[in-house]
């Protein structure tokens, strides 16, 4: 039987850093934790809405590119704080004052989005830094006071300390160099933790993590229900009919219903026992997170183009929606219900319903083809698996 832990009391000032236990029961997200990801969802937000913009003007290049730099740097601050939390979490008041510290980054990176829509990422690598090295101060105090989990600590404290010079380095090279020293920071900011868990594994938790990985999930979906609904409010009230607007809304919900559904289906701390020490599974939702927070981006195209007001022609606004429900689906697949499922129909069917809404990207009906394919994949799996989970 597992050694668990008493229930920690609330308000205590001060408790060692240690690593918590791996198999510790009923662990759940806690509210600091909540709070720290609706903080996150500000620049989630923040870049969604750039988004829309430049490929309303069709800059779809510049766009694109754009929020994928921009997320990087919203997913991989919230990703660290969150498996560090998995492992060492204390919650005692300088466990809660460097979160607030990360959460003051968060919110300096949500300020310099539109900034970094412009090639001018300045204040977000100001609060990309200000995140990490909130980040360093914690590994520090985990190597000082947790002597089993010294080595692999420290390692995190120098890597990221490393890393982070190299982010503010890189504010002055040439502009020629912007993308390539960004996607050499990306990389090393990447392999920190492969070279850290080297010297030992941290002690995260399965079911918490997967817990957080979902609320996030949650999370992003929610903000595209909210970016849709803001669109199709403002275009009701500037006096457009409302018909066309309301099926959209219905097949816009329908597909975040699905996607929910599908995300849910499959006890997320299953699959992640299947990776090697996480790394695929946590570093995969990056597609994930981006594809589901970019589909609220297609939804308001979608209204955009309905009403009138956009400039992007009927493909490109269909294609702008359905590459990310396609995404979505193939890296669910992936990461949750695996290739390789015993269930014929699971295993063929996510990939399968994936081209397919890539497919009807090219018909009269884009949005509505596509909530049909992503609702038909749902019943497809409660069919074929009985209410089972879907996993390997």
């Amino acid at each position: 039987m597992p050694d668990e832990r008493a229930p920690r009391p609330a308000h205590v000032w001060y408790r060692p850093m240690t690593a918590r236990d791996r198999s510790e029961r009923h662990r759940a997200a806690t509210p600091l934790e909540l709070l720290f990801d609706l903080c996150f969802v500000v620049a989630v937000s923040m870049a969604g809405g750039q988004l829309h913009h430049s490929l309303a003007e069709h800059q779809i290049g510049h766009g694109v590119l754009s929020y994928l730099l921009v997320f990087f740097a919203i997913w991989w601050g919230w990703v660290n704080f969150s498996w560090f939390a998995s492992a060492f979490d204390t919650d005692d008041v300088p466990y809660r004052v460097a979160t607030f510290v990360q959460i003051v980054g968060a919110l300096v990176v949500a300020a310099g989005v539109p900034d970094a829509w412009h090639e001018d990422f300045t204040t977000v690598t100001a609060g990309y830094v200000i995140m990490r090295f909130a980040m360093v101060g914690q590994w520090l105090r985990a190597a000082r006071q947790d002597e089993g989990n010294r080595p692999t600590a420290l390692r995190y404290a120098l890597g990221v300390t490393v890393v982070q010079l190299g982010w503010l380095l890189r504010l002055a090279v040439p502009e020629s160099w912007f993308l390539p020293s960004f996607l050499v920071l990306v990389v090393a900011e990447l392999l920190v933790p492969v070279w850290a868990e080297q010297a030992a594994p941290t002690n995260w938790h399965p079911h918490h993590i997967g817990e957080r990985y979902g609320l996030f999930t949650l999370i992003v979906l929610g903000e595209s229900v909210l970016a849709a609904s803001n669109a199709l409010q403002e275009a009701l009230g500037s006096g457009h009919p409302a018909g066309g607007l309301i099926s959209v809304a219905i097949a816009g919900v329908a597909i975040v219903f699905a996607m929910w559904w599908l995300y849910f289906d499959q006890p997320a701390h299953r699959r992640l026992a299947q990776f090697r020490r996480g790394y695929v599974w946590g570093y995969g939702h990056y597609v994930i997170f981006g594809s589901a927070a970019a589909v609220g981006t297609g939804l308001e195209l979608v209204i955009d183009y309905d009403t009138h007001t956009g400039h992007l022609g009927g493909l490109g606004t269909a294609l702008a929606l359905n590459v990310p429900i396609a995404l979505y689906l193939l890296s669910v697949w992936l990461l949750h219900v695996g290739p390789r499922n015993e269930c014929r129909p699971i295993a063929v069917g996510f990939p399968l319903a994936a081209a397919l809404v890539l497919a009807v990207s090219f018909t009269p009906l884009p949005v509505h083809l596509a909530a049909v394919v992503v609702v038909g994949l749902v019943v497809t799996s409660v069919v074929a698996t009985h209410g089972h989970p879907v996993g390997e």
